[in-house]
């Protein structure tokens, strides 16, 4: 489908971007059902970022389905005026947005390995490689409930502080990036070391730590896959899985 003659083309390729992102989380089986949400900011000075049309299934999700919001998170195109956006998902979202600049693409799950970790007390273990990516680098944020209160904005962000990953205790998983490809690059790992305690810890075994100088070293050595654009090469790669659903998630 080719760009809506309304929408501007800075916009439109967000939404493409966007509708990928979704089609791929759907891909790797990190939705539940037409809860949890991705969010993309718009460049602009509005401050306005895209989040899913609320009841649109993400294997199902189109560029078109994306609603344009503020910060208040109020619709702003008058064509999406009947359509719902997920209210915890604004609060979550927006407090990112409005805080961090740096973090133009927020994903949030409920994955059965991401609620199970974030109902572990001891949290993320430095147990796996994937795990260490987050080494020293992973927030936690206490669970109050349904998102619904404005109030709990400054929390999360308090709690998040520099970092681009964040556990909700007994609720799911959190991450953020400067665009999709980076964004797609936290959930990823942090869904697959969630994936790997959980099963770790079914074994009823000893587990084996690395030395705390082995886990910030490689916490450091996944900082430079940003610089050697792995993190770019990965998304590319990633898209190559959903091509046949291309015409599809670009209308």
């Amino acid at each position: 489908m080719s760009k809506p003659a309304h929408i501007d083309p800075i916009e439109w390729q967000a939404r493409c971007e966007l509708a990928a992102l979704y089609r791929l989380i759907a891909h790797f089986r990190m939705t539940d059902l037409i809860d949890t949400h991705i969010t993309l900011r718009i460049p602009g000075p509005e401050h306005h970022f895209l989040i899913n049309r609320y009841g649109v299934i993400f294997d199902r999700m189109r560029a078109s389905d994306l609603v344009r919001i503020d910060q208040d998170g109020r619709i702003v195109d008058p064509e999406y005026a009947g359509h719902r956006v997920n209210a915890a998902g604004f609060v979550i979202h927006s407090a990112i947005h409005m805080a961090r600049p740096d973090l133009n693409c927020v994903i949030h799950t409920h994955t059965a390995a991401g609620m199970a970790v974030a109902a572990q007390k001891q949290g993320l273990l430095p147990i796996s490689q994937h795990a260490l990516k987050f080494y020293g680098k992973l927030a936690y944020h206490t669970y109050e409930g349904i998102a619904l209160s404005l109030d709990e904005r400054e929390r999360l962000i308090a709690d998040l502080g520099p970092h681009r990953a964040m556990i909700l205790r007994n609720h799911g998983l959190l991450v953020g990036g400067s665009g999709v490809a980076q964004a797609f690059q936290e959930i990823h790992f942090l869904e697959r070391a969630c994936q790997a305690q959980v099963q770790a810890l079914a074994g009823g075994c000893e587990l084996h730590f690395p030395s705390p100088e082995v886990c910030d070293h490689t916490a450091e050595q996944f900082d430079r896959d940003e610089q050697d654009n792995i993190i770019d090469l990965a998304w590319e790669a990633a898209l190559t899985l959903i091509e046949s659903q291309r015409e599809s998630y670009l209308s």
